[in-house]
């Protein structure tokens, strides 16, 4: 439990730094902005790479993992269901399309659906304290990044609506990819299962 919390409070400082505008541009200022975002880059991946590994031993070792609740199974059928628009929110995060625009920032409405389905589909205390730490910091993000007037690496502005077919034909891919076999690689559990 302790890896993956390690790698929960690193990866949220680090993206707490983007929430503190003269921090930020402070940080630009002393390494420029490639510098920034390669520091931001490699710490956000250690801790992402702690919340996985602490994640998948915590779910090796059940006794270190207790279950809070055993949720009914129409819950992991919804789970499943929810997977598919926050894939496509999450690909719509990285390329400028119609569906961009309307979901204003795409990634924290995929972490949003991504944490709120897991949290029903699990009911172990390592699921509880890792999609519902996800879960609460997007919500802050959305009310910091709304408070600051950030429009996220895309701006608004929407391109061509053949991206919009895009972005849906990319997070169906991803979606079926993940659900037939990176889920279980990456994770240890099948969500067809």
């Amino acid at each position: 439990m302790l890896v993956m919390v390690i790698g929960l409070i690193l990866f949220f400082a680090v993206h707490l730094v983007p929430a503190n505008v003269e921090l930020k541009n402070g940080l630009i200022a002393r390494f420029g902005p490639g510098g920034y975002k390669a520091i931001f880059g490699v710490f956000s991946l250690v801790g992402l790479a702690l919340i996985v590994l602490g994640f998948y031993k915590l779910q090796l070792h059940p006794g270190k993992n207790p279950i809070l609740w055993d949720p009914p199974t129409w819950s992991r059928h919804l789970a499943l269901a929810l997977m598919l628009p926050a894939m496509i929110a999450l690909v719509a995060t990285y390329i400028p399309s119609h569906i961009h625009v309307m979901l204003k920032h795409p990634m924290l409405v995929a972490i949003k659906i991504w944490a709120l389905a897991h949290l029903l589909a699990n009911g172990n205390l390592a699921a509880l304290i890792l999609f519902g730490s996800f879960l609460a910091f997007a919500v802050y993000d959305r009310i910091s990044v709304k408070k600051r007037g950030d429009l996220g690496p895309l701006g608004k502005g929407s391109g061509p609506w053949i991206n919009d077919v895009i972005v849906v034909v990319l997070g169906v891919a991803l979606y079926a990819l993940i659900v037939l076999y990176l889920h279980e690689l990456v994770i240890g559990v099948s969500p067809l299962a």
